[in-house]
Parts: C-alpha cells; structure tokens; sequence
C-alpha cells in the first residue's frame, strides 16, 4: 500500500527552529512515546552540570593553588592525583595538567574532533566542537584568545595542546593577585571553565 511521505510524518518536522526549544519539544515527544523517564533524564543532566562538570575542575584548580605538593605532583601524574580526588572516568582518562605562567599561557584544542576531560570540566561547549575554533587556535591563537576577551603581554608565548582520545590536557591558570587569604572554597569561586580550557583568565576576588 502506497505511503505518503509528507513532512508531518517525521517527528524533526514538530520541533520548533530555537534549539532551546527544539531539545525541549524533542524531550515532550519523546517522554510520550515512553522512550524517555523524565526523572533518569534530570538526574543526567544534574550529573552533568553539576557533579560532572567544571566545578570538578575547580576544585582541583583551587587545592593546586593552595598546596604546592599537591600543585607538583598534579603536574607530574594528573591522572593518579585527579583519580585520588575521584575525579576520574569515562572520557577524563589519560589527563595532563599544563600551567600558566607569566612566561607561557596553555591553550587546548581537539582539531580532528571534540576529545575532552568530561569528568573534569563537564559537557563541552559548542565553540569547542567548531571548525572554526579547531582550525583557528592552532594557526592564530592569540586572535582567538582576543576574541574572548584575553590580551597578554608580547613577550607571554602560547602553547596549544591537541587533546585526543590518548591523552587530555587541564590548564592550571594563574591564581589571581590578591587571593593569599582565601580558603580552598573561595578560591574555587575564581576558576572558569574557560580558564581552564586556555580560553580565559580566572576572576578576580
């Protein structure tokens, strides 16, 4: 029996063109059709956002700050100290911790797809997944990190780390002036994700 492939039989065609909107109306249909729990779906994204995510990151910014024997062992085995503070799994596997400093500024990249530290820094943004950011930082990284509102000094190199699969890189951005009193949990407050990638600077308390 002949069918009528018109636009109404397939389920993109009810989604709104806003992807806010298109994820919701696609999460409604979905949850209709008994192929989503609503609740499993919420306890993800909580994972993600918040337990998963860059507060993770944070944290182990904030103690390498705070504690220079935790700093030079993250920097010598990030894997065994990031496991220790149960940072650690799916996608966070093989990690390095690369430091900024006055003389060098680290940038990271995936230029053959969108490999990063999950466990660390949570979902990736979608600059991150771009050909644009992916092809851009290796050949103009000091463009692209103007374009995030970052401006070093001339005689400040930078590095680009190409993540893969086989190995993932945390940056460890410089503490900010003026923080010498704060606690662990303060300091945390102070680490962007994006800091964290190389594409932006910790605030400032």
């Amino acid at each position: 029996m002949p069918h009528d492939h018109s636009d109404h039989d397939h389920p993109h065609s009810l989604l709104p063109p806003e992807p806010a909107l298109r994820v919701k109306a696609l999460e409604t249909i979905l949850t209709q059709k008994g192929l989503v729990d609503p609740v499993a779906l919420d306890e993800i994204i909580d994972t993600y956002e918040n337990r998963i995510g860059p507060r993770n990151g944070a944290h182990v910014v904030a103690r390498a700050w705070s504690d220079p024997g935790f700093r030079a062992a993250l920097l010598e085995d990030a894997d065994a100290m990031v496991s220790e503070m149960g940072y650690y799994g799916r996608q966070g596997e093989h990690m390095v911790a690369v430091e900024n400093t006055d003389q060098v500024h680290n940038m990271v990249v995936c230029t053959l797809c969108s490999c990063y530290p999950w466990p660390l820094l949570g979902i990736p943004p979608g600059w991150y997944k771009s050909d644009a950011y992916r092809a851009r930082t290796v050949r103009e990284p000091r463009k692209v990190l103007a374009e995030f509102g970052v401006t070093l000094p001339a005689d400040t190199a930078v590095r680009v780390w190409d993540s893969t699969a086989e190995v993932r890189y945390l940056v460890i951005p410089q503490r900010p002036a003026g923080t010498e009193g704060l606690d662990e949990a303060a300091l945390m407050d102070l680490v962007t994700r994006d800091s964290m990638i190389g594409c932006g600077l910790a605030k400032a308390p």
